[in-house]
């Protein structure tokens, strides 16, 4: 009805534009699930296209299990919701259990908001067939979003995707029953895992927890917040499940509100911002890290009072640089074994820091690169693992870590935990954060970076500035050789295939045509890449300089780092000519 009203509303108004926003094109359903506005319309998150898409979802898992009615579904949901058109996520994860039930596949359905990272550990723990997360991650509050995982525990790769958006197609009008909230919520189809998978995370995490007699006598002070998300609760229990004194919650944003009052945008990866109450709290309190998650808890923020003063906010390398080394200290440990090594696994995506292959070559373990985002991290993990291999550690620069091979996704839960732990470690080493890391790049080299993104809502921009580097010189295939004084080595480029450093020119990694991604190498260890964002109408850039051990002159390191990416931004992005605009200050 809500939906209805807002309708009306338009049409009184005249409003085309909005009408046309509402009903122009449906959601494309890609490998990120979907993720909308919430609001009335088949562009937009609502009842109707919530049942459309479970519909084609549950058909598409008809046909591709046989035993779908005796293994079932989980389906978990974060707190959102927007009144004007009545949607929540809680109310779409009720809606697409229905339509399950509707069909007689058995569905566990969390009787409470979890965080992501609960519904791949229940696909992988009950052994199930899929998974539904109905969450928008760190999205601004009217948004929504649909996000899928497939039997191996890790989120669907192509063609899946294409198969059930084919099926979404087939099954656009609603069956009988996929309304029917109140019968499905009756089913004695219908289960709720809250209870036990509650214990059995905490129970599985706990494998990751190497120091608990430091844990217990541990001094230090940690401030959390959960960002008005699920995190609160979890968290602090992962502290109890590791023996860490538990960390002092911001008052203003432990509990879960879908407007998310105190913040502009609700992601703690746009840095002081969302920080602000925390390092007020920490202050206060004395304590001198903040840790943060995002509104759905699959990924962590830190940062470190500094003696200045001020506080560092680590970027999502130099965290995953200090998470790698930990865990890889902490395998040390317990593994005496010298061969135990050469099973051992660390991943992380190509647009991220290098720093785990060099500790890699260092230590004798393997490291791999995957394809940006975390179901190929996650897919390419359970291959791994189905060969006998230890995955240890996965990261992407977009603060998103998996320390736990038990949910093969990003989670923001057991990094805090594992976090912790390394933390309390560290001060009874009288280290900080900030010197361990230096540390790590001392022994294993320097890995200094630099990300940020230009606003572009026009694609035929977008699609002319990357179709102008592939024929920089007026010939198909001729890249460029060179940005200002910077001379360029290698290129790959994953949206046609192409990668000079091949003996065919063929890029290894899988390649998409629907999306822009271009990586060139210099000469002097320098590493850019240029991409469009799948689910923001960015064109993000990471750049990355890596250096020898012992190369520790940080200043011309980063004065070196910083004229590249003014030359990239300036030869490559053209932002005056093609009116982009910057990442907000």
């Amino acid at each position: 009805h809500d939906t209805h009203t807002m309708i009306q509303e338009m049409v009184n108004q005249e409003d085309v534009e909005a009408l046309k926003k509402c009903f122009s094109s449906r959601m494309e359903f890609g490998t990120a699930g979907l993720r909308a506005a919430m609001g009335p319309g088949i562009s937009r998150m609502n009842d109707l296209t919530i049942i459309q898409t479970t519909q084609g979802f549950c058909q598409y898992l008809e046909v591709s299990f046989e035993n779908l009615k005796e293994r079932g579904v989980v389906i978990g949901y974060d707190a959102r919701a927007h009144p004007p058109s009545g949607g929540s996520s809680k109310r779409f994860a009720s809606l697409a259990a229905a339509v399950f039930i509707s069909r007689g596949v058995p569905v566990h359905l969390f009787s409470d908001i979890t965080p992501t990272p609960f519904v791949p550990f229940t696909v992988s723990h009950l052994g199930l067939c899929a998974g539904i997360m109905v969450t928008a991650s760190h999205n601004p509050k009217q948004d929504n979003g649909y996000k899928v995982y497939w039997e191996n525990g890790a989120q669907i790769i192509s063609p899946h995707d294409k198969g059930i958006s084919k099926a979404i197609e087939e099954n656009l009008e609603p069956w009988p029953k996929s309304w029917n909230i109140e019968e499905a919520l009756k089913s004695s189809l219908l289960k709720n895992p809250y209870k036990n998978i509650y214990t059995d995370y905490f129970k599985a995490i706990q494998k990751h927890c190497c120091h608990r007699e430091i844990n217990r006598s541990s001094e230090v002070k940690i401030v959390h917040t959960s960002v008005h998300g699920v995190g609160h609760i979890f968290v602090q229990e992962a502290f109890k499940a590791f023996e860490l004194h538990p960390p002092y919650a911001v008052e203003e944003q432990k509990n879960p509100d879908p407007e998310f009052p105190t913040v502009k945008y609700p992601n703690p990866e746009e840095g002081e911002g969302v920080l602000t109450l925390s390092f007020a709290l920490a202050e206060k309190e004395g304590a001198s890290v903040v840790l943060a998650n995002d509104p759905d808890a699959d990924r962590l923020a830190m940062a470190e009072k500094q003696e200045s003063g001020s506080w560092r906010v680590f970027t999502g390398n130099e965290l995953g640089a200090l998470l790698g080394w930990w865990m890889f200290h902490c395998w040390k440990q317990q593994n005496t074994d010298v061969c135990a090594v050469k099973n051992l696994y660390m991943l992380s995506s190509t647009v991220s820091s290098k720093i785990l292959r060099a500790i890699a070559v260092k230590e004798g373990f393997h490291f791999e690169e995957t394809l940006t985002g975390f179901k190929w991290m996650g897919n390419r993990a359970r291959d791994l693992l189905d060969q006998g291999k230890t995955v240890l550690f996965a990261f992407e620069e977009a603060i998103g870590y998996m320390c736990s091979p038990s949910v093969l996704d990003k989670d923001g839960v057991s990094a805090a935990a594992i976090a912790g732990e390394m933390i309390s470690y560290l001060s009874t080493k009288s280290t900080t954060l900030s010197q361990q890391l230096t540390t790590v790049f001392n022994d294993y080299g320097y890995h200094i970076s630099k990300n940020s993104y230009f606003i572009c809502h026009d694609q035929d921009v977008i699609h002319s500035l990357f179709e102008r580097l592939r024929n920089y010189s007026g010939q198909k295939d001729s890249y460029p050789s060179e940005c200002g004084c910077f001379s360029i080595t290698a290129v790959r480029d994953l949206t046609t295939g192409y990668d000079s450093n091949q003996p065919d020119n063929k890029a290894v990694l899988p390649t998409s045509r629907s999306s822009q991604m271009i990586t060139f190498t210099f000469s002097n260890g320098g590493v850019a890449t240029m991409r469009t964002s799948g689910t923001e109408p960015k064109i993000k850039y990471y750049t990355e300089l890596c250096a020898a051990p012992g190369l520790s002159d940080v200043t011309s390191l980063n004065k070196e780092l910083d004229e590249l990416v003014e030359a990239i931004i300036e030869h490559f992005f053209q932002p005056q000519k093609n009116k982009l605009q910057p990442k907000p200050e």
